[in-house]
């Protein structure tokens, strides 16, 4: 697997519908993808509960261009799937969306086998920051755990994801196994437990919180309790200190600003 060259780029998506196999589509989810370059936060909340459908935040590596298909790590993810996914065909369609394609474990069905799907995405218009219209800035900070030696480990993850008047933070506690494969390759067992989030927006000259979800939720860096990350003239595989914690700087861009297709 091999990233392919390609400009920095970043894009705000929601999702549209879902479909299982030859089923019905349905959408019981308020979803945002904040995309920047490479790397990827992902927030569905079902909108009949309130409750996280699925939180999970990674890379995106292009396989192909001509089809383009796409696989993702998920380094957070609440359904506690830490492998790569499966290869995504990302389909564009007549009215500017989105199709995605492709297999991944069906977590309603005991088992959760892996079945096909589909998933209509479409782009959203990048919010006002508070720096006024034309100063967009998109960027996605990793924590930084250090190297961890073989043996086993609790790791606080935390990814945060802003692009123009959005923001994203995910948190979740894990414990990662270090060891080696019977090839005497690195290898890592992941299990994590239960996932927070914060969703903000920027709104009438203010960050208003739209979701703030899980047992952490309230200790999370929050725009909207004065955080200020100040990232402008930061570049890519940095590192910075927010909120007392360390983070990788994984994607940075200023404006101006180009759409790509990607995680949503």
């Amino acid at each position: 697997m091999s990233k392919l060259s390609a400009p920095l780029q970043s894009s705000l998506m929601t999702r549209l519908s879902m479909r299982w196999a030859s089923e019905t589509p349905f959408e019981t989810t308020d979803t945002l993808v904040i995309t920047v370059g490479e790397w990827y936060v992902d927030l569905r909340v079902d909108k009949q509960t309130g409750k996280i459908d699925w939180a999970l935040a990674g890379e995106c590596i292009e396989e192909s261009q001509d089809p383009r298909r796409v696989v993702f790590t998920h380094e957070i993810d609440s359904h506690h799937n830490f492998n790569v996914s499966n290869p995504c065909p990302f389909i564009p369609l007549p009215n500017g969306g989105v199709l995605e394609t492709g297999t991944m474990a069906r977590p309603d069905v005991p088992g959760a086998p892996q079945t096909d799907y589909e998933e209509v995405w479409r782009y959203l218009p990048i919010r006002e920051c508070p720096e006024g219209s034309g100063r967009d800035l998109s960027w996605i900070l990793e924590s930084d755990e250090g190297v961890l030696e073989e043996g086993q480990h609790q790791v606080t993850k935390v990814f945060l994801a802003q692009i123009g008047g959005s923001y994203l933070v995910l948190h979740q506690k894990q414990i990662h196994v270090v060891g080696k494969s019977p090839l005497g390759e690195g290898a890592v067992q992941i299990t994590g437990e239960e996932v927070s989030a914060r969703r903000e927006e920027w709104t009438d000259d203010h960050w208003e919180i739209k979701y703030a979800l899980g047992p952490t939720c309230d200790s999370l860096p929050s725009m909207a309790n004065g955080l200020d990350v100040g990232m402008r003239g930061h570049k890519s595989g940095e590192k910075v200190t927010v909120g007392g914690c360390d983070f990788i700087v994984r994607a940075h861009v200023e404006a101006p600003r180009k759409i790509r297709h990607s995680r949503l």
